[in-house]
């Protein structure tokens, strides 16, 4: 994309400058104080909407800040659209209802006890040898099982999964079309084998996705083939990039607080409320975006459509106007689930009761497991669209 022909004459910040995470913060923090609408020329150009109240607003709003131009910054370098992430109501409508279905309380629940077995197996390299890497070994072998018993594949697809989708990931943030598009191929096969078991032999929609999404009867017609491949291949990967950040940011956090380690090990029960807080204040997205459908003035600049707006979800979510000392872990915050770790309106993350469990098991067994962890070398920062700890060595003292 070309940059805008009437952006401002100059730069107010560069995402690309620092990707440690305590640079990437108080770059935030500066934009929120002195330049809540920021505008950047980096990845083609793009608007940063810095603030809580401002990102909740846009987020809230689907009608003018819509998802159908760009969803990300940086985009897909192949140019991709796929349901729903990509798409506005109402063709969005029908692809979020089944996937919704799929996602209830209940069905959820039953996942933990074959989580937490997988979890265990996914840990036990780690303890054996003493440490690695937290977040891209077991941060990122993990999710890929959660995506797997949700979506009810075999069990010999998550090491599968789990090395392509790191792959495509680390190519999409190198803007990388050639690697993008090679693991992404191996995504799309595990997505079409998929929708061609289901369609000859359907699951319950109460559980399965893919049945789900093939049972599916907008305005009496069922949903284009090719659209509920690409709606499962984004289901293959939406799980897999935000877990490896959480957990390498939290451990991260815990090796310097070892007071809350040990508590937080002492007392499962606080785990629940833990992880939201990790979820505030580690909030792996920053370039999530939408353009706009008519001009728009906000803090007194213009934004016109087909320029896009990053909601920078991280920066909300340390927005002191709305979380008191922001920058602080504090357990049991009384207004903790305003928190946009997840977004808001239509577009909020369909899989966030998978992303919380996930996260409450992984991090649960991690402290079980060990008597104690630590930071052992250099930690890596993410580059956009996330912000956090995509790499952290770890020392690990298994539990006698």
């Amino acid at each position: 994309m070309t940059e805008p022909a009437h952006r401002p004459p100059a730069e107010d910040f560069d995402p690309t400058r620092s990707q440690h995470p305590d640079d990437v913060h108080a770059m935030y923090e500066h934009l929120r104080e002195h330049c809540p609408l920021g505008y950047s020329s980096a990845y083609g150009g793009h608007w940063a909407l810095s603030r809580y109240e401002d990102v909740k607003a846009a987020a809230s709003d689907p009608r003018t800040f819509i998802s159908s131009v760009r969803a990300v910054v940086p985009s897909d370098p192949r140019g991709l659209r796929r349901p729903p992430l990509n798409y506005d109501a109402p063709d969005h409508t029908p692809f979020r209802r089944a996937l919704d279905r799929t996602l209830q309380r209940q069905r959820v629940a039953r996942l933990e006890g074959p989580l937490a077995g997988h979890a265990e197996r996914e840990l036990e390299p780690l303890l054996a040898r003493g440490g690695g890497d937290v977040a891209q070994e077991y941060g990122a072998r993990f999710p890929a099982w959660v995506t797997v018993e949700w979506l009810n594949l075999s069990h010999d697809t998550a090491p599968v999964l789990a090395e392509h989708a790191t792959r495509w990931v680390n190519a999409w943030r190198d803007e990388d079309a050639a690697a993008v598009n090679e693991h992404s191929e191996h995504m799309y096969r595990i997505a079409r084998d998929l929708v061609a078991a289901r369609e000859r032999e359907p699951l319950p929609v109460e559980r399965d996705p893919a049945s789900s999404l093939l049972a599916e009867r907008p305005n009496g017609q069922p949903l284009d083939r090719e659209q509920i491949v690409g709606a499962l291949r984004q289901s293959l990967v939406v799980g897999m990039v935000a877990p490896p950040i959480l957990l390498g940011s939290i451990c991260a956090h815990l090796s310097a607080d070892r007071e809350l380690q040990q508590r937080l090990r002492s007392h499962p029960e606080l785990l629940p409320d833990a992880v939201e807080e990790f979820l505030r204040l580690y909030t792996p997205y920053r370039g999530f975006a939408r353009t706009v459908s008519t001009e728009q003035t906000l803090h007194g600049r213009t934004i016109r459509p087909g320029e896009p707006v990053t909601l920078s979800y991280a920066s909300a979510n340390r927005d002191a106007t709305v979380f008191d000392d922001p920058d602080t872990f504090r357990l049991g915050r009384p207004n903790i689930h305003e928190h946009l770790a997840f977004g808001r309106g239509r577009h909020r993350c369909a899989g966030m009761p998978l992303a919380r469990l996930g996260l409450l098991v992984s991090l649960r067994t991690l402290l079980a497991r060990t008597r104690h962890f630590a930071i052992s070398g250099e930690v890596e920062g993410a580059r956009m669209p996330e912000v956090g700890v995509v790499s952290s060595p770890v020392r690990l003292t298994p539990a006698g």
